[in-house]
């Protein structure tokens, strides 16, 4: 597996602190956040999701622990919006240029904004997905938000 992708020579190219870890990708996992946790052992609540939305029909990333669900309401909100829904799969990898399963929120093909959920940037590090299924990308929180230019928001339930 290559551990060179969109995201990782984003990050690189910011100089944004970060490690690499790689993990058996399971495609019939129901929750590929929670198979990645399960299978590198750690905590799923620092193993971040990375979900591409639409809020009043503009396309925003969000970012959240991969054992919590993201709030509707709460996701409009953060964006000023009214209203907010998943985006289709085939909608999301072809606004980010990635497979569902390995979407980052670094290095996508048109940047959207992009919140974060709050009590994720308490944990010491993160892991989020690298750009690749099966490659997690490990950091400090208070750096990914900065490196996506981004906010951390109330966004679960």
């Amino acid at each position: 597996m290559s551990k060179t992708t969109p995201a990782t020579l984003a990050l690189t190219s910011a100089g944004i602190a970060f490690a690499t870890a790689t993990y058996a990708y399971n495609p019939d996992a129901d929750r590929v956040g929670l198979q990645a946790a399960e299978a590198m052992g750690v905590s799923p609540s620092i193993v971040l999701k990375t979900l591409m939305a639409e809020v009043d029909g503009k396309p925003v990333c969000v970012v959240v622990p991969s054992d919590e669900e993201v709030n509707m309401k709460k996701l409009a909100a953060a964006f000023g919006g009214k209203s907010a829904h998943i985006m289709k799969p085939a909608d999301a990898e072809r606004l980010t240029g990635y497979k569902v399963g390995g979407i980052s929120p670094f290095g996508q093909k048109k940047q959207v904004p992009t919140a974060v959920e709050e009590l994720a940037t308490l944990e010491d590090e993160v892991f989020l997905n690298g750009g690749q299924r099966g490659l997690q990308i490990r950091m400090k929180p208070d750096d990914l938000v900065a490196a996506l230019g981004g906010k951390a928001a109330d966004l679960i339930r």
